[in-house]
């Protein structure tokens, strides 16, 4: 076998590092050029991008069909087979978004409208309950005057220099809110026409894919590659898809139980609460403190109802629900998931919350298997319980070390 000239890897490296120092020194010291080229280069590519995500979220849907609708694999051969599967799922999928936003975008309307209709009844209830309160309690009046003639000209200066220039910049991106949505749409749509696309040619993409790898690097780091690769497929697919049906499955028990216990506004509730426990740990707090705060101003005993209805519901999804539909998709402590959603929240926002933890669980299994790998080099063991007296303690001759 002919090897590599090392003056050509030499001057590859050479060359990757002063790229990398260009990089560093644009971002953190230029007008972040690249940045920008990199930001309007999303831009373009989004309606590529939401379409391998629905793709990526469909893909168990279309081989589910593929395998109930041919279960002879000679028969799964071509694109016929492929091509009914693609075409059920996609019906299903307009099907079930239709008779759901058929029933729920009349009702949700009716309640924003009740919502705006109540809002002057709902304001009287807040100041009478302030005016009491105060009435109560005479220290707390002296206080809050004292507060208030404090920060009054801090106030003023507030709502001149940050809350005006936000209003004119809310006010600018609403008249132009019809050409986003607009340009949404025709994303989404190019988008669907995309995932068609890839889910007829996955197989493809991934054998390419894995070509690649294996001509870019030697055959163990290349494999090892793939079965990373494989290993992040799965987390983040357990995760997302688990975590979207978990979702949708709490949004419509909540929506029953609100219509049974009678409580006002139902179908926003519902859809409050559905869409905030797509964030782990934090989202069902997320969801239920506005819609607890807003059943109270209606009614303070529907609103205690409501909190023990959402108590009881949150159990039933961490304990029954949840584990039954994502198992142990992550694979790391409630600890880390609490950093992974403040981590990810503090870049990136709510979708950092939502990404964080399966990308923090990635990060987490790769440095798990790469400290195993180093300790067995070593010849040391690989669990935690040997190296409670803060060193290591050797495995005993035939023990079978128990799982990480």
């Amino acid at each position: 076998m002919k090897k590599e000239n090392p003056y050509v890897c030499w001057g590859l490296t050479a060359f990757l590092v002063i790229c990398g120092v260009l990089v560093f020194y644009d971002i953190f010291f230029q007008d972040s050029v690249l940045i920008i080229y990199f930001q309007k280069l999303v831009s373009i590519l989004s309606p590529v991008s939401y379409g391998f995500v629905l793709a990526y979220v469909l893909t168990p849907v279309v081989n589910w069909l593929e395998r109930k609708i041919f279960p002879n694999p000679q028969k799964r051969r071509g694109l016929g087979p492929r091509a009914l599967s693609i075409f059920i799922t996609w019906t299903l999928v307009v099907l079930f978004f239709y008779v759901l936003l058929s029933i729920l975008l009349p009702q949700l309307y009716q309640s924003l409208v009740s919502l705006v209709n109540n809002a002057e009844k709902y304001y009287k209830t807040m100041m009478a309950w302030g005016q009491r309160f105060l009435e109560n309690n005479p220290n707390a009046e002296r206080i809050l005057s004292e507060m208030l003639e404090r920060y009054y000209q801090d106030g003023i200066d507030w709502l001149k220099t940050t809350l005006q220039p936000q209003v004119e910049t809310a006010i600018t991106a609403v008249t132009g809110g019809f050409l986003g949505v607009f340009n949404f749409l025709k994303n989404l749509l190019v988008g669907v026409i995309v995932s068609v696309y890839l889910l007829a040619t996955k197989e493809g993409f991934a054998a390419t894919g894995c070509k690649m790898v294996y001509s870019f690097f030697p055959e163990k780091r290349a494999a090892q590659i793939i079965r990373g690769v494989k290993e992040v497929n799965r987390i983040f697919s357990g995760f997302f898809r688990g975590k979207l049906l978990d979702s949708l499955i709490i949004g419509i028990l909540c929506f029953i139980g609100s219509s049974i216990l009678n409580f006002p506004y139902t179908p926003l509730i519902s859809v409050v609460v559905g869409v905030t426990n797509v964030i782990p740990f934090f989202g069902p707090f997320l969801g239920a403190i506005p819609c607890a705060f807003l059943i109270l101003l209606d009614s303070p005993i529907k609103c205690l109802y409501f909190i023990i209805f959402i108590i009881v519901l949150q159990q039933f999804d961490g304990n029954i629900l949840g584990p039954k539909i994502l198992g142990d998709s992550t694979g790391i402590s409630s600890f880390w998931v609490i950093v992974a959603i403040l981590v990810g929240g503090g870049l990136w926002g709510i979708l950092g919350m939502f990404v964080g933890v399966p990308l923090f669980a990635c990060i987490y299994t790769a440095v798990r298997r790469y400290t195993a790998w180093r300790l067995e080099q070593k010849g040391l063991p690989t669990h935690s319980k040997y190296y409670r007296t803060h060193q290591p303690v050797r495995q005993e001759q035939g023990e079978k070390p128990p799982e990480e």
